[in-house]
């Protein structure tokens, strides 16, 4: 322990002796500085030659312009009173409508459709033990089966429902399991 409490304050020693003496050791560079070049002197302008400037003539009077005649609307030809022509009576007097000869059939008597017997009941649910036999085909080909077994359990238990097959169907457990939703807007029941 006392080596390394020894240690800081020599490094730090060493640290600064070699600084101080790479101070020492610095090359003094001199770089030569040029002096200024002189200043240039500038030539004298040339004296200005006289511009004559062309003479002046003031500008032509615009063309006088002629105004055009009043407009005057053609005029009409006096046209000849209408007179109608009186309608010809027809030749022919027109044909009766086609009756046809057979009467249309009636349509033919529909026949009852066969009776559909009641979709298979589900057993009563009373608590969630009762809800995993029915939960587990639902949830057995989802990815996460034990994600989708805790919400089917879940809504199961308050709906006491679960709509059978393994997707869909949801409509054969009523209201209460189409519009249970996540705070998403999600459906929460699968």
């Amino acid at each position: 322990m006392a080596s390394k409490a020894l240690l800081f304050p020599l490094a730090a020693l060493l640290l600064v002796s070699t600084k101080v003496s790479s101070y020492e050791q610095e090359e003094k560079l001199e770089i030569p500085v040029k002096a200024p070049p002189a200043p240039v002197q500038t030539p004298a302008p040339a004296p200005s030659a006289e511009v004559l400037s062309p003479p002046y003539e003031p500008p032509a009077p615009p063309p006088v312009k002629v105004p055009s005649p009043p407009y005057e609307p053609p005029v009409m030809a006096p046209s000849l009173p209408y007179e109608p022509t009186a309608p010809t009576p027809p030749t022919q007097p027109p044909t009766p409508p086609y009756i046809p000869q057979n009467p249309t059939p009636a349509p033919p008597a529909t026949t009852p459709s066969p009776y559909k017997p009641p979709s298979r009941t589900f057993p009563p649910v009373i608590t969630k033990k009762d809800c995993i036999p029915l939960c587990g085909p639902r949830c057995k080909l989802r990815s996460r089966t034990k994600l989708c077994l805790r919400a089917c359990i879940r809504c199961c238990y308050k709906c006491k429902c679960v709509p059978p097959g393994t997707y869909g169907n949801r409509e054969m457990c009523g209201k209460c399991y189409t519009e249970l939703k996540t705070r998403y807007n999600k459906p929460k029941c699968p």
